[in-house]
């Protein structure tokens, strides 16, 4: 048996109001694959911070074993110097500088002269980048990657430290291609080989099955179990998780598509996306999938008037609309749920109430003022059509689970009721629970009329909720299904069609 590398011993770590953790126990052996799952709020996360001595337990510690010796990390930099690191779920890297920087920062290779030496740091950042085939220039600034590979630049920095000993992948495939999910998994491979410990959370259970060795399950704060992969099952992960079986969670009710509500022609831009035409109907939810970089999110923000094109038209209930702005599509009957929550759809030091009503205050006001009853009344109202967990909308919303966030979202759109919604990466680090809830919303609002786009790059998801689905690659449509095609379609027909060369 392999010996063990790390304690949890009978953790609790309290909040105002809130049990986050509550004595809760397990091991980490040496050179094992160790998964942590658990829905939204299972105390994953605060299980994290007092692992990377970022949070101090209430009760109970957290001891590895260093060459032999037994030791509590007081703080992140002494986790880190005794070889522990993670890869957050949410990108947390220096945007303003560039991908060298991040990888050497703070510890930059010197001259003779004791001067930062640039051409090492560059040589030593492209050796990573070619091993982890991201095909970037190392000088590229973090802000000018898309979101995908800034996650992508978060876990091959890992690779740049010599001394690992525990490495906690957080979602790390959540925002990931299917061929850089391939690559991250090699990697993974290779730190398990030199008897580097890993602890993976990811709520896509495929993934736990298939690379994990181990697995703890946490609910509402407590320990549940710690199992050998070969004793579990997905069904019965998903019942230690959520207290129940649970059925296919794609099985949604589909509508029968009304009348054409939405469509784009020839549609093109300076290096995303060429000459795309497609159309939405009434009850309809359209899938779009592809690689990275095969331009379906810039085309949406085209759409929404995030991002500018350089041609293309749009029509709405067979009007053409000049949409120069998110404004304009929100007039048009137009909502966009982007991929990346915390940046661009929240204001988390701001309550639920506010990020509600965020882009509909204009419905509640006269004369430039707000009726704070209708605000919170209509606040109360979404979160509860959503199903929001919260014992208050004044509730700060960066408090909030990743799914509670999601729905907070969904909530806001809802609240400009619009006629189509454009979901990118909607599950994005969502539980299953949650996931279940926000697939159950999407039913709820095609029953109503409303029509859905949706953007995924996880292929059961958007394979098994779209009632037609557009594959994608490098800027171009290389391929449409729907009906009877769809539902016999495999996964390995989208990729090779995701994979067309352009």
């Amino acid at each position: 048996m392999s010996e063990t590398i790390m304690k949890i011993d009978h953790i609790s770590k309290f909040y105002p109001g809130v049990t986050a953790l509550n004595n809760v126990s397990f091991e980490i052996k040496k050179g094992e694959v160790h998964a942590l799952c658990g829905e939204n709020g299972a105390g994953k996360s605060t299980l994290i911070k007092c692992i990377m001595g970022v949070e101090k337990p209430d009760e109970g510690k957290v001891s590895m074993n260093y060459n032999g010796e037994w030791i509590v990390n007081a703080n992140a930099l002494e986790a880190q110097s005794h070889g522990v690191f993670a890869n957050y779920q949410h990108v947390n890297i220096a945007l303003d500088l560039s991908i060298a920087e991040n990888y050497f920062l703070g510890r930059q290779p010197k001259t003779k002269l004791g001067m930062v030496d640039w051409r090492k740091m560059q040589e030593d950042s492209q050796k990573i980048i070619d091993k982890f085939e991201m095909n970037v220039n190392p000088n590229e600034k973090i802000k000018t990657l898309p979101i995908a590979m800034q996650a992508m630049v978060t876990i091959s920095k890992i690779s740049v430290n010599d001394d690992i000993r525990v490495v906690i992948f957080d979602e790390p495939t959540a925002l990931l291609e299917n061929e850089k999910v391939d690559i991250l998994f090699k990697f993974i491979a290779e730190l398990k080989e030199r008897g580097v410990s890993i602890i993976y959370i990811s709520h896509r259970l495929e993934e736990v099955m298939d690379i994990c060795d181990t697995v703890t399950v946490l609910k509402d704060g407590t320990y549940v179990d710690t199992k050998p992969i070969s004793e579990v099952t997905k069904d019965s992960l998903i019942a230690m998780m959520v207290g129940r079986e649970m059925s296919d969670i794609y099985n949604i009710k589909h509508q029968v598509p009304g009348e054409e509500i939405l469509k784009i022609e020839n549609f093109t831009d300076s290096k995303h996306f060429k000459n795309i035409n497609f159309s939405l109907k009434k009850g309809e939810i359209l899938g779009f999938v592809g690689l990275v970089g095969a331009g379906r999110s810039e085309i949406m923000r085209a759409l929404c008037g995030v991002e500018k094109r350089l041609s293309g038209d749009v029509y709405v209930k067979g009007k053409k609309v000049n949409i120069k702005n998110p404004s304009d599509a929100m007039k048009y009957g137009i909502s966009f749920l982007t991929e990346d929550r915390r940046t661009d759809g929240l204001a988390l030091q701001l309550p639920i109430k506010t990020n509600i009503n965020m882009n509909s205050y204009e419905m509640i006001s006269k004369g430039g003022v707000i009726s704070l009853k209708e605000e919170n009344n209509r606040a109360e109202d979404y979160s509860k059509r959503v199903n929001v967990k919260t014992p208050s909308v004044m509730q700060l919303v960066g408090n909030l689970s990743g799914g509670n966030q999601q729905k907070v979202v969904i909530a806001k759109l809802l609240c400009c009721d619009p006629d189509v919604l454009i979901f990118d990466e909607p599950t994005v680090g969502v539980d299953v629970g949650a996931k279940e809830e926000i697939y159950k919303i999407m039913e709820g609002l095609t029953a109503q009329g409303k029509s859905i786009i949706l953007i995924s790059s996880y292929l059961p998801e958007v394979m098994g909720l779209s009632d037609r689905l557009i594959v994608m690659a490098q800027g171009k449509i290389t391929g449409e299904f729907a009906g009877e095609e769809l539902a016999g379609l495999r996964e390995e027909d989208v990729l090779k069609r995701a994979s067309i060369e352009g």
